[in-house]
């Protein structure tokens, strides 16, 4: 398969540079490069590339990831995919091994606003759980939530949190960010109409006027770690090996230091509609918090996260509106939308607004 319009990164002597960086190819280099697959996602094009060299190459591999941006989001979502090589680059180093797909390298270019990722191949030892948007078996529902646990574990309450990995927003940046999503809210909500109901608009200006105390839990620094910010089943890669819980997570673009269970809220509580919700919710959260014991988070009872989880589903009704606002179709916000107030109503958030 022929593309005439992969980056640089992707000719043989880019790739031969990147490989020695990566510590996986010694005297041999790459002699040529084919497009086995081009996909296009949401915002990103994944392209699955067959690499053949010429020389020794034992160690290198024979395909490779190349993430790079659709060009319709290539500028208005830049600093996402700046956000992703830069975990790749600093902190998926650091982390326990065989949590993320193994990175070789990536860049951003801040003039052109482009960036790229080559990431390891897990096409023929792994795949997605299930077809967007169909929720995925129990099973593979608890493999996918261990996976998350563990990579919460990782960092939970990490001195490093803020110091040398990512930065905590002050009270003046969280202010500023409640300030940026009145305007979009209020912009959405006009351009809705009467397909916002009085009673959803109610609950969004009382959730306004609440933010300051719903901050207080992000601010106290306790209990948090890096989150995903995208944690969908869909950006988890389940083995195809029976019983293996070997899940990779992958696009870490919108990463952050946050309340973890925030994650988790967006995982169930934002995709899944209330049938299927009543059957996994509180088995996943079980699974979740004997994970994180299990990989030795301590100081943060069932209760606790009980609690975070509510807060995190109140948190989400700010999620369909900031995806009105950068243009993501309405086949998924709208859905969020409902699925989310569902949610507030049958866990009784409404309550933590008084």
């Amino acid at each position: 398969m022929a593309s005439t319009d992969l980056p640089s990164a992707a000719e043989p002597a880019a790739l031969t540079a990147t490989m020695r960086d990566a510590g996986v190819l010694d005297s041999g280099t790459v002699s040529d490069v084919t497009v086995i697959s081009d996909r296009p996602m949401l915002v990103s094009r994944i392209i699955r590339l067959g690499l053949t060299y010429d020389g020794a190459a034992p160690d290198a591999p024979k395909t490779l990831i190349l993430k790079t941006p659709l060009p319709a989001f290539a500028k208005t979502l830049w600093q996402g995919g700046r956000h992703e090589v830069t975990f790749y680059r600093e902190l998926a180093r650091v982390m326990p091994p065989r949590l993320v797909p193994g990175g070789f390298g990536g860049a951003w270019d801040e003039g052109a606003m482009t960036w790229h990722l080559l990431l390891e191949d897990l096409t023929d030892t792994h795949r997605m759980a299930t077809q967007w948007p169909l929720p995925p078996t129990v099973p593979d529902a608890e493999r996918i939530v261990r996976a998350l646990a563990r990579l919460h574990a990782a960092w939970w309450d990490d001195p490093r949190l803020g110091v040398s990995v990512g930065s905590f927003a002050t009270p003046e940046q969280t202010a500023a960010n409640v300030s940026e999503f009145a305007g979009h809210y209020a912009r959405f909500a006009d351009q809705l109409g009467d397909r916002l109901s009085a009673e959803r608009r109610a609950i969004y200006e009382r959730f306004l006027a609440a933010t300051p105390q719903l901050l207080e839990r992000y601010h106290s620094r306790r209990n948090l770690s890096i989150a995903h910010g995208d944690a969908h089943v869909w950006n988890f890669l389940v083995p195809n090996a029976a019983g293996s819980d070997d899940v990779r997570v992958f696009d870490f673009d919108h990463w952050r230091i946050n309340v973890p269970a925030q994650d988790l809220a967006y995982m169930i509580a934002l995709h899944l509609f209330p049938e299927r919700r009543s059957v996994v919710e509180r088995p996943l959260l079980d699974c979740y918090h004997e994970t994180l014991v299990a990989h030795g988070v301590t100081g943060y009872d069932r209760a606790a996260l009980d609690r975070d989880y509510r807060y995190a589903v109140l948190w989400h009704i700010t999620k369909p509106v900031w995806q009105w606002a950068i243009e993501i179709p309405p086949l998924i916000w709208w859905a969020h939308l409902e699925r989310i107030f569902l949610a507030i109503d049958d866990l009784g958030c409404r309550d933590l607004l008084d």
